[in-house]
């Protein structure tokens, strides 16, 4: 299984749609929803040797550097890459690669580096000179690294041009790129109008880049656009999904304090606890979506969307509604782009192998 393990809840950055967020949310009243206990610490103190039995009795565990900002805790990491010799990968905002030596960096074979497109959109989500500072950290390991540096992207409320900023980030040389909806994880944010707004400009944002993609496959190259493969992946293979991201079922969240929850948005939240270091993985408690997502016609394609969304409802129907109208177009023109796709299968241009990823390691599948 995949566990993002929290090194810190402490971040160096005070992105709009998270931090600012946040705390003008905070009377959202979730607690009328949840349960919450903010006893942990905000940083790991996990105990490295329970930690590597507890990942003993799993038999393939990945572990996932996760904050906060984990690069943080860069001794935590070391500590805990020195003494547990399984996978590992990261999410991080980028700023403090430089700071982790070689020899450890090397062992993450999967990096998620947030940016949110190109220099001006990135700078204004995420503070002035952040785009410049990670792109020369990610320059400067990229002459060695030999693992996949993943772009990862929050689409504001604001901006819904996802085919100008993927296009941007693949010209800076990305060739795996996800991104995140910011939309549902907040009541205080919900404006039908304008989101209604945001939703049609969005969808016709992701038929271009659709478009662009395709357009790539027909030179023989399949670009790693997680949404689109993992979609894509699902139709050739006709499988059907749960959650994409795993949470609750095949990955967990490894808190500051040890205990386990199904994902790292309800580390907190006491009606997602799971189990704790001393539990058994395969007697970790599970946790599946409910409600709307039962009924939907596309529910064995998108999974759910997000259990933390799912269960919270934060938004009212008709925001729900609008979401899932970006989920519904996403899944049917990948869907009308299938048979070129078999097409260019069938002449040895791509291969089917191209739409292979690891799973639940972070990328979103259903943004």
């Amino acid at each position: 299984m995949h566990y993002h393990i929290v090194l810190t809840e402490v971040c160096n950055l005070q992105c709009r749609y998270c931090y600012q967020k946040s705390v003008k949310d905070l009377e959202g009243q979730l607690n009328t929803k949840f349960t919450f206990d903010f006893s942990a610490p905000p940083q790991s103190e996990v105990d490295i040797t329970k930690l590597e039995a507890f990942l003993e009795k799993d038999l393939n565990p990945v572990l996932i550097f996760y904050g906060g900002e984990p690069l943080l805790e860069i001794e935590k990491m070391k500590e805990i890459i020195d003494n547990i010799d399984i996978p590992c990968r990261m999410q991080t905002n980028g700023l403090l690669l430089n700071r982790l030596p070689k020899k450890y960096l090397s062992k993450i074979s999967k990096i998620l580096v947030s940016l949110d497109g190109d220099k001006k959109r990135t700078n204004h989500n995420r503070g002035k000179g952040t785009y410049e500072k990670v792109m020369k950290n990610i320059y400067s390991i990229r002459k060695w690294y030999k693992g996949e540096i993943i772009a990862r992207m929050t689409i504001a409320q604001d901006c819904p041009d996802i085919y100008e900023q993927v296009v941007s980030l693949i010209g800076d040389g990305f060739t795996s790129v996800h991104w995140q909806l910011d939309a549902g994880f907040y009541r205080s944010d919900f404006n039908e109008k304008e989101f209604t707004q945001f939703v049609r400009r969005y969808n016709r944002s992701i038929s271009k880049l659709i478009c662009f993609w395709v357009q790539k496959m027909k030179r023989g190259t399949v670009i790693t656009l997680y949404p689109f493969v993992g979609v894509v992946s699902s139709l050739l293979y006709n499988e059907k999904t749960k959650l994409r991201c795993g949470a609750g079922q095949t990955g967990y969240c490894i808190t500051t304090n040890g205990r386990l929850a199904a994902c790292p948005i309800t580390n907190h939240i006491e009606d997602f606890a799971a189990g704790t270091l001393d539990t058994h993985p395969q007697t970790l408690k599970k946790f599946d979506v409910s409600g709307r997502c039962l009924q939907c016609e596309i529910k064995d394609i998108c999974g759910g969307r997000c259990l933390y969304w799912n269960r919270a409802h934060l938004w009212p129907n008709r925001g729900d509604d609008l979401i899932c109208t970006t989920v519904y177009h996403l899944i049917m023109e990948l869907e009308s782009s299938i048979p070129t796709i078999q097409k260019l299968i069938q002449k040895g241009i791509i291969q089917t192998e191209d739409f292979k990823y690891e799973k639940y390691f972070g990328p979103e599948i259903i943004p």
